[in-house]
This record gives C-alpha cells, sequence and structure tokens, in this order.
C-alpha cells in the first residue's frame, strides 16, 4: 500500500477549514492529501485481498471527498470522526453492491439441462409469490405508518441505527459490528438502542 502524508495538527486544520469555507480549492487539496491516511487505515480492517485494495482505497478516497465537501465546524464534532462514518459508507456501499452483483450472476448461471436439454438455471426454479392488490394495499399503510412512527418517537441516532440495520428506505443493511464501528460505539451499546427503538416502534403501532 503507498504511502501518505502525516495528518495536519489540529491548529493546521482548523486554518485549512477556515480557509476551505472560505473557498480556497487549495486548502481542500490539503484536507484531501493529508487525510489519506485515514482512508488506508479503514480500509485495512476489511482484510480484502491485495488485488481489490486499490479499487477500495478509490472508493474510501471518495467518501474522503464528501466529508470535506460537506463537513460544518461548527456542528462540534472532528473532521476525522465524520470522514470515517463518510469513508465507511461508500466503502460498505460497495462491497454490498459487489456481493449483490456475485448473487445475481450466480441466479443466471446454468445448474443443469431439462429433458430436452435445454438449460435450467436458478432463476427457472424460484417461485415468485405475487402478492394481490389487499396484501399490497395493507403493506403500503404500515410502511407510511412505519416512517411515521420512525421519524416522531424516534430519536435521530435510534432512526439512522434502525434503517441501517434492518435496511429501510434505502439504507444499507449491516450488521450491529458495523454499525458500532460507524458511530463509535460499542457493539453491545448498538444492541441496547436497537432493542428499545424497536419497543418504542411497537408501542407506536399500537396506539
Amino acid at each position: 500500500m503507498q504511502s501518505f502524508l502525516k495528518p495536519l495538527d489540529a491548529e493546521e486544520e482548523d486554518r485549512q477549514l477556515q480557509l476551505l469555507q472560505q473557498g480556497d480549492p487549495d486548502a481542500r487539496r490539503t484536507l484531501i492529501e493529508h487525510n489519506l491516511r485515514l482512508v488506508a487505515h479503514i480500509v485495512k480492517k476489511y482484510n480484502l485481498p491485495e488485488k481489490d485494495l486499490d479499487d477500495c482505497i478509490s472508493i474510501g478516497t471518495i467518501g474522503l471527498i464528501k466529508a470535506i465537501d460537506t463537513f460544518q465546524p461548527n456542528k462540534g464534532i472532528r473532521l476525522a470522526t465524520y470522514a470515517s462514518r463518510c469513508i465507511d459508507n461508500e466503502i460498505l456501499m460497495m462491497l454490498r453492491g459487489n456481493r449483490k452483483q456475485s448473487r445475481e450472476i450466480s441466479l443466471s448461471e446454468p445448474i443443469g439441462s431439462d429433458k430436452e436439454g435445454n438449460e435450467i438455471t436458478l432463476l427457472d426454479i424460484i417461485e415468485v409469490e405475487n402478492k394481490d392488490l389487499d396484501e399490497k394495499l395493507f403493506l403500503n399503510e404500515d410502511i407510511s405508518r412505519l416512517k411515521e412512527c420512525l421519524s416522531h418517537c424516534l430519536t435521530t441516532r435510534e432512526r439512522e441505527i434502525l434503517c441501517y440495520r434492518y435496511g429501510l428506505f434505502g439504507y444499507q443493511e449491516i450488521t450491529q459490528r458495523e454499525i458500532a464501528d460507524y458511530f463509535q460505539i460499542s457493539r453491545s451499546y448498538v444492541s441496547r438502542i436497537e432493542k428499545k427503538a424497536l419497543r418504542k416502534l411497537r408501542e407506536c403501532f399500537s396506539d
């Protein structure tokens, strides 16, 4: 893995962020270059094959750039913390996209042939049950109710953790361990938040 520039000290980082807020393109480049080491550090924890490291660093760098472009110093969070979340998110989306693509390819691969010699794939034998109109209407009502409860009875962190945990509303489904790494908290704490949030949702639905 290539070498990277050392991180900026806190004082210099704050100065560069101020320049960035003023639209200085050199400050943006400096912040990116001196935080590439963070990308490499995060990539290492995924234990990827050597051949995938460069691609993963490229994707992580996209997350870093997004973080620097959207970072708000007045939110009371350090750039490295915010950037770590953005980098992790980009990498996880890439990895899950690759796994999804692998599953789709495998479903299309032939697994045998019928009596007439025609190839049969997994897609040919998977049964897809079509829900009737009433079921779809009830499902849509439940989804609307869920969105309402998520917005009104949960905190922002509880809502985000449930969305990540169960892949709700466009979020990528990830494990409790991955959520813990993303929010930089313990897995047991994630579990407690998840259980509490689910209990609050059940109470909301029963009202």
